[in-house]
């Protein structure tokens, strides 16, 4: 699981956890195998992220709100939000219980109770379709995970609805500011969660990201912080380009799309990068690498089945 940094320059995947189920955390020669230190425990997603909300706090990265999608939307992350100062808009389920006023119910019914006067038709960006308006609804609620010290009465708690003008389809989102916020400020932010979509898809289509063939601790950590610091350039790099670019107010740049770490890429790789070498004594001297490599791997294949066998 990754956590992305998002604003207004740019967005960038910050950083990363390694989940394993229960089960696996559990098999005591599965982690030995694997070389997972000792000392880590089995840790649910909510757990990672608060996790690398407090790495990245330690680290000195700043943020207003964090945001995360219905796994995220439990009252253990949302009440490390509040104690790292953080506001937070993070999915729920339609099960999801909430106060409002004197009533406990969930968020489908609170919803359901909605006059037709509390929508409001927003423009949440545009697509490769269209733009795509939505239609939104704010609730105050009761707040239910004000850490340990904190007023009970600070900050803004809501509930936040969206549903879609054609489908009627309904999604909720638990919301809490630290001062006031408004209607339009949290339906960005709603829709600014999905730069971390957007940053894990580039990563793996530009840097790899997934194609590290590691079964190792050590090795997993290796290779994604290499797929990651070569995404962070990419994505820093062009997002500073896009920034001078909206400085230089040139005519000739008006129609351009924004510069994509995509397409930064392709530059480098054409003006910068050396061409990989294609003689014939350097090919085979990979070919013959390869066959080397694959013939070791058969037999510690076979070496590891024959003890797997002979073990009891």
């Amino acid at each position: 699981m990754h956590l992305t940094f998002a604003s207004s320059a740019g967005h960038c995947l910050i950083g990363r956890r390694l989940y394993f189920s229960q089960e696996w955390a559990a098999d005591e020669e599965r982690r030995e195998l694997a070389g997972v230190p000792d000392e880590l425990c089995f840790a649910t997603k909510p757990q990672l992220a608060a996790d690398m909300l407090r790495a990245a706090d330690r680290q000195g990265i700043s943020a207003s709100f964090f945001l995360g999608d219905e796994v995220y939307g439990g009252r253990e992350l949302r009440t490390a939000c509040r104690e790292l100062g953080l506001g937070y808009v993070v999915g729920v389920r339609s099960n999801h219980q909430v106060t409002t006023g004197p009533a406990k119910l969930s968020v489908a019914k609170a919803a359901a109770r909605l006059a037709k006067r509390a929508w409001q038709r927003m423009r949440t960006g545009a697509g490769h379709k269209g733009v795509r308006d939505y239609d939104w609804a704010m609730i105050e609620v009761t707040a239910d995970d004000t850490p340990d010290g904190h007023d009970l009465d600070a900050g803004t708690s809501v509930l936040l609805v969206r549903r879609h003008r054609y489908t009627r389809t309904v999604s909720y989102y638990r919301c809490f500011a630290p001062g006031p916020v408004a209607l339009t400020r949290l339906v960005s932010l709603v829709c600014l969660r999905w730069r971390v979509e957007d940053d894990f898809q580039d990563a793996k289509e530009i840097c790899h990201l997934d194609k590290g063939q590691v079964t190792c601790w050590n090795s997993w950590h290796r290779w994604s912080v290499i797929a990651l610091v070569a995404y962070a350039f990419l994505a820093t790099a062009a997002a500073l380009e896009r920034t001078a670019q909206a400085t230089r107010d040139d005519p000739c740049e008006a129609d351009l799309v924004p510069l994509s770490s995509h397409e930064l890429l392709r530059l480098l790789r054409t003006l910068t990068l050396p061409p990989p070498r294609r003689d014939r004594d350097h090919l085979l001297w990979w070919s013959t690498w390869r066959r080397r490599h694959q013939h070791r791997a058969r037999l510690c294949h076979r070496c590891w089945h024959a003890y797997a066998d002979a073990t009891p």
